[in-house]
């Protein structure tokens, strides 16, 4: 088995559509997300099939004479593998990217310092001994 390959921009919206819908059919995608960006549904049949077949990022399988494709990986482990990729795993590095390009609202700041101090609240009792 290959390893798997980082999605392009266009593979990203689709794992964003399989991610939303579940497993799906070429049709169900291209309708979804695609037709009406008048991008061809055979240009989704393709992207799906080499997703599958070179790229590892979806399954694909017969359901009659229509192929389903389910994405293999989740939106978490996608962003983990970018923070990886592109920050060397540091995470912090990854925030400090977001914050310096500026394009966080405070809204979401906000959203972020709550999410921080959960995650500290929930790591901390499990240093402790107790289940979260």
């Amino acid at each position: 088995m290959q390893p798997v390959q980082t999605p392009t921009r266009r593979e990203m919206d689709i794992l964003k559509v399989l991610w939303e819908l579940g497993p799906s059919t070429v049709r169900d995608v291209h309708r979804y997300q695609f037709q009406a960006q008048d991008i061809a549904y055979n240009t989704i049949q393709t992207m799906l099939r080499l997703m599958a077949d070179k790229k590892g990022l979806v399954s694909a399988r017969l359901d009659g004479r229509t192929w389903v494709y389910t994405a293999l990986f989740s939106r978490d482990q996608i962003a983990a593998r970018f923070v990886d990729d592109v920050f060397d795993g540091a995470g912090s590095e990854m925030v400090m990217s977001l914050l310096r390009s500026e394009r966080v609202s405070t809204d979401e700041l906000d959203a972020m310092r709550a999410m921080i101090d959960d995650a500290r609240r929930k790591n901390g009792r499990q240093r402790q001994g107790g289940v979260s």
